[in-house]
């Protein structure tokens, strides 16, 4: 389902984390790949909230914040920065604003992404919770960010339901989300 205008639609944070595309010398094709890949995959109504930061750490931290604390989103998905460069301290923000941290989320996103690219391994992305949001970070390319919601997502509307967020369906025919039977 596209993004939806209602109001009542659950928002979802967007957070792109680019030098260059927060100076805006660069398109940005990570944050319009994550919405393409959720109108594929969500099948209740949701809006995203997007936002574009440079790689730095304080911007990285203050977005996921304001996501999470002023925005109200239950699922936060964060593309760039992932990798090994100096510039790339998206986890490291991540893990300073979140509660807990669910490395499964990671370790199943570079797993599914091995198969496809053997740099997958240099992938730094994490997963954790603040409050009632599920932070998620995916890499900055298209084609990857495709590659890891689809190998998470499956465990993303259970657990943004453990947490007390926003109660998420999916496509069914794209995406089979699991909840264990009442």
């Amino acid at each position: 389902m596209k993004p939806s205008t209602q109001p009542n639609a659950a928002p979802i944070g967007v957070l792109t984390v680019s030098d260059r595309a927060s100076r805006g010398e660069y398109e940005d094709k990570g944050g319009p790949g994550v919405v393409a890949a959720l109108s594929d995959i969500m099948a209740s109504p949701w809006r995203a909230v997007m936002r574009v930061v440079p790689d730095e750490r304080p911007a990285i931290e203050a977005a996921l914040r304001e996501l999470a604390d002023s925005q109200g989103c239950s699922l936060i998905l964060t593309t760039g920065g992932t990798g090994p460069a100096s510039r790339d301290v998206t986890p490291e923000a991540t893990e300073a604003v979140c509660d807990r941290l669910l490395p499964g989320f990671g370790e199943l996103m570079r797993t599914a992404s091995l198969r496809e690219v053997p740099t997958a391994i240099l992938s730094r992305q994490i997963a954790g919770t603040r409050g009632a949001a599920l932070i998620v970070n995916l890499p900055g390319k298209p084609s990857a960010i495709r590659t890891c919601l689809d190998a998470v997502f499956p465990a993303i509307p259970y657990c943004i339901d453990l947490i007390g967020g926003a109660y998420l369906e999916t496509d069914p025919a794209v995406c089979r989300a699991f909840r264990p039977k009442a």
